[in-house]
């Protein structure tokens, strides 16, 4: 990887505000919840987090923008999943009101920034006159084989 390549991830502002969102679910989320949380809601909450900014770099890291969207489209995916934890969160009780609301204005903020990132993405179509671009992979699926199991049931009466 280069380092235009990790400058470039720096200074972009969807990642950045990624990072700072997951830092705050493991500094102020994931020590409220209570111990018997530490293997199942925490461990939700902790991997959908972290999945936002993981997401937005793996596909500033592709190459081409087609494979970048896609990969917005995951972090803003486990954005929403990490949403739905914390409202559960919350309505458990586990995380006072402040802290959700500040969260969910987060959450927002986020999702804006990520759809004007798609959008941008779209829009410089970075890679797309480069070789290979244009290739696609096509499969032929065999046709399936419907079979009338009707007299053969263990249920008819014989």
């Amino acid at each position: 990887m280069s380092s235009d390549n990790i400058q470039g991830l720096e200074t972009l502002e969807a990642w950045k505000k990624a990072r700072a969102f997951a830092l705050v679910v493991y500094k102020e989320v994931l020590p409220s919840l209570p111990a018997e949380e530490k293997w199942h809601l925490s461990q939700q909450i902790r991997r959908a987090a972290q999945n936002v900014p993981a997401n937005i770099a793996e596909g500033h890291g592709r190459f081409y923008y087609q494979d970048n969207v896609r990969f917005c489209y995951i972090a803003r995916g486990s954005l929403t999943e990490t949403y739905t934890h914390l409202v559960l969160a919350h309505d458990l009780h586990y995380i006072p009101d402040e802290l959700f609301s500040r969260l969910k204005n987060q959450i927002e903020e986020l999702v804006r920034i990520i759809n004007g990132y798609i959008a941008y993405l779209k829009r410089s179509k970075r890679g797309e006159k480069e070789p290979g671009a244009n290739y696609a992979i096509r499969e032929d699926h065999p046709e399936y084989l419907v079979e009338d199991f009707a007299d053969q049931s263990p249920l008819k009466d014989s």
